[in-house]
C-alpha cells in the first residue's frame, strides 16, 4: 500500500527504512505521535465520522466519544486510543 499511496502523489517508493501509514479523518496529534514512537505494524490511523472535540471539529466544551482505530495489514481495526 506504501508503495501505491507515494507514487499516487509523485512521491518516491517507501522503502523499508522509510514507512508510510495513512491518516484518515480527525487523529489527535498525540495519536499520530505515538503511532512513530511505537512503530505497530500497521497501515494507520483511522476516525470514523466527524466527532465533535475531535481536531477541527472543536465546538466549546462541548465533546463526543470517539475512537482512533489502528488499521491492521490485513484490514482489521483495532481501538488504539479513545476520546472525549
Amino acid at each position: 500500500m506504501s508503495r501505491i499511496f507515494r507514487s499516487d502523489f509523485g512521491g518516491p517508493p517507501a522503502g523499508p527504512e522509510c514507512p508510510v501509514h495513512l491518516i484518515s479523518g480527525h487523529v489527535p496529534p498525540e495519536d499520530i505521535k505515538r503511532l512513530l514512537s511505537e512503530k505497530p505494524t500497521a497501515l494507520g490511523l483511522l476516525v470514523p465520522g466527524m466527532p465533535v472535540g475531535s481536531p477541527g471539529m472543536e465546538m466549546g466544551e462541548q465533546k463526543d466519544r470517539y475512537d482512533v482505530l489502528l488499521l491492521g495489514q490485513d484490514g482489521t481495526t483495532t481501538v488504539f486510543a479513545s476520546h472525549g
